[in-house]
């Protein structure tokens, strides 16, 4: 897929939420970088702002954080279409205490915060796609915080299994289980259990 495809799907996909006009798409392209990604290769580590929001055209990646005693959380998985970032790092301009890892080779659009922000206030539809996008991330991360202390594993993995059945099939068991906070082992165990 070359740039000029790679931007056009970004178009498409900012016209499901927002109206652009020729000379909003025109301000928007302006702004655009390209990024490819190797398997395993990060686009943020802790230590590092996010600067960019990324948009995924091709590939897969997740972001996740490392405990205390080095155990992977993943909090983020996301395919071709879908948004990743560190939105802490991006919104509070706080250094970032996550890795956001391809994991798969991955093409990306990035759109820098400072001429992001520009852009909100000439293209208002633009800055309304965001605060939709984040508005959306926010209630996702509240709905997983509750299921998380409400459901038990199986109800999590069965939720996560109808709801992103194209993730499963592309990102490895282990990282599945740290998405869902149980051991590999374990997540074996309940699939095995309830196939």
């Amino acid at each position: 897929m070359d740039f000029k495809q790679q931007t056009q799907l970004l178009i498409k996909h900012l016209k499901q939420e927002v109206s652009l006009n020729k000379s909003a798409i025109e301000k928007l392209t302006s702004i655009i970088k390209f990024k490819e990604l190797n398997k395993k290769e990060f686009l943020i580590k802790p230590g590092e702002t996010a600067n960019t929001m990324n948009f995924i055209v091709q590939g897969s990646m997740r972001s996740y954080y490392l405990d205390e005693n080095g155990q992977e959380h993943t909090l983020q998985l996301g395919i071709e279409e879908w948004w990743i970032n560190d939105l802490y790092s991006y919104l509070s301009r706080k250094k970032s205490r996550m890795y956001v890892q391809a994991l798969e080779k991955t093409h990306l659009i990035r759109l820098p915060k400072v001429e992001l922000e520009k852009l909100y206030i000439e293209v208002p539809a633009i800055s309304n796609f965001f605060r939709i996008k984040i508005q959306s991330a926010y209630v996702a991360v509240q709905e997983r915080v509750i299921d998380s202390m409400c459901d038990d594993a199986y109800e999590r993995y069965d939720k996560f299994r109808k709801s992103y059945r194209d993730i499963e099939q592309r990102v490895p068991q282990y990282i599945i289980a740290s998405y869902l906070g149980v051991t590999p082992e374990f997540l074996s165990y309940l699939r095995k259990k309830h196939s």
